[in-house]
């Protein structure tokens, strides 16, 4: 029988080793997988690389991860905000290694990993210093620059709905990278608030198939999320 369901947060973070490339939902507090995060900190795991669209808010969530001297390496979209002194002071120090993705090109790297694609060219980024180092090729008369696939060995994604078999339903903009994310990690975890019985979530409304879930842990749902976000987005 199958049945991906853990016990505990704990019990479903419980490998994940020093060095790991780690995807974590989110953008910025919407969809963010909280309950993971804390949970990610507790574990003790170090010497991370974390994949988010952001690079954390206030003193909790990735913030708190990144406070913690448990992260070697963001790769990010939006690193710096109002709130993001924790990165500030961590990258200023250099105690951070961050690497810059423009968003659109952030969410197609982790895409093209999920869909088995070797890489892809797009225009963005073509003559900034994101595309140092970079192939770069002329099409149709437009300059373009070669990305190559972000694979990860964890996702951590957060979800409004599961079974024991993995399949997740999201809330609105919750679901933002988690379904990539999802198809790009060698282990994909999810928390869910809801447990459905299997069969009863209709076929249409799976966003994440089963496949690509390795494990689901429900955990409640609270008033607010990290940095006073509301968890219900």
């Amino acid at each position: 029988m199958i049945d991906k369901l853990r016990s505990s947060v704990a019990d479903a973070l419980a490998d994940i080793h020093d060095g790991a490339t780690v995807m974590i939902g989110g953008f910025g507090g919407a969809g963010q997988p909280a309950e993971l995060i804390d949970g990610l900190i507790a574990h003790g795991a170090r010497d991370l690389v974390i994949v988010n669209n952001n690079a954390g808010n206030g003193d909790t969530g990735l913030a708190a991860l990144l406070k913690n001297g448990q992260v070697r390496k963001i790769i990010c979209s939006f690193p710096r905000q109002a709130d993001s002194h924790v990165f500030d002071g961590l990258y200023r120090a250099g105690k951070l290694e961050l690497e810059l993705v423009p968003q659109g090109n952030l969410a197609e790297r982790i895409r093209a990993a999920g869909a088995g694609i070797g890489g892809f060219f797009t225009p963005t980024g073509y003559g900034t210093q994101l595309a140092e180092g970079k192939e770069t090729r002329e099409i149709d008369g437009r300059m373009y620059v070669f990305e190559s696939p972000i694979h990860a060995d964890f996702a951590l994604i957060k979800a409004e709905q599961g079974d024991r078999w993995g399949n997740l339903t999201y809330r609105k903009t919750a679901r933002n990278f988690g379904p990539i994310m999802a198809m790009a990690a060698k282990v994909s975890i999810a928390s869910v608030h809801e447990v459905a019985e299997l069969g009863s979530i209709d076929p249409e409304h799976v966003i994440t198939p089963g496949l690509f879930v390795q494990r689901i842990v429900q955990v409640p749902r609270t008033a607010t999320g990290p940095a006073g976000f509301k968890a219900a987005a």
